[in-house]
């Protein structure tokens, strides 16, 4: 087991790996910032100024009755709630990712079928099957 280990660590697997969670978990808070501070701002204005991180329901007041105007006041306060506007933040953010992830193995899948679909030159002949070739004419120039 610890030599199949070093043959899988050896061949650089690991490091492709840990590049991609690096690179993957990068492209997560560049998403996030992008669904948070680009996207969904004007998709608030036009619904009226709702802030999307801001809804929620309280389903039991804390220490300090409500109504809350804000999540965070809420969360102070101890109240129970269900934060649907961050669950819809959430949906938006796996959607772009889903789509952008959806469009690099498109592309790479593309361009497989495109290496696949290129005829591969035929193998040249070997030294033996150039040799047997030459006895099979001389055979039938005797008759």
């Amino acid at each position: 087991m610890l030599k199949e280990f070093k043959e899988f660590a050896i061949k650089g697997n690991m490091l492709d790996m840990a590049v991609g969670i690096i690179i993957g978990a990068a492209f997560g808070t560049i998403i996030g910032s992008l669904v948070n501070d680009v996207i969904m701002p004007p998709i608030g204005m036009l619904m009226g100024g709702v802030d999307f991180s801001e809804l929620f329901i309280t389903l039991q007041a804390g220490t300090v009755a409500g109504p809350y105007a804000t999540l965070a006041a809420a969360q102070e306060a101890g109240a129970v709630t269900i934060n649907y506007g961050l669950f819809v933040n959430a949906i938006v953010s796996f959607l772009i990712i889903a789509f952008s992830v959806f469009m690099v193995v498109r592309s790479f899948n593309k361009m497989k079928k495109q290496e696949e679909a290129a005829p591969a030159a035929p193998p040249a002949p070997s030294a033996q099957e150039v040799l047997l070739g030459e006895i099979r004419d001389l055979l039938k120039s005797r008759g």
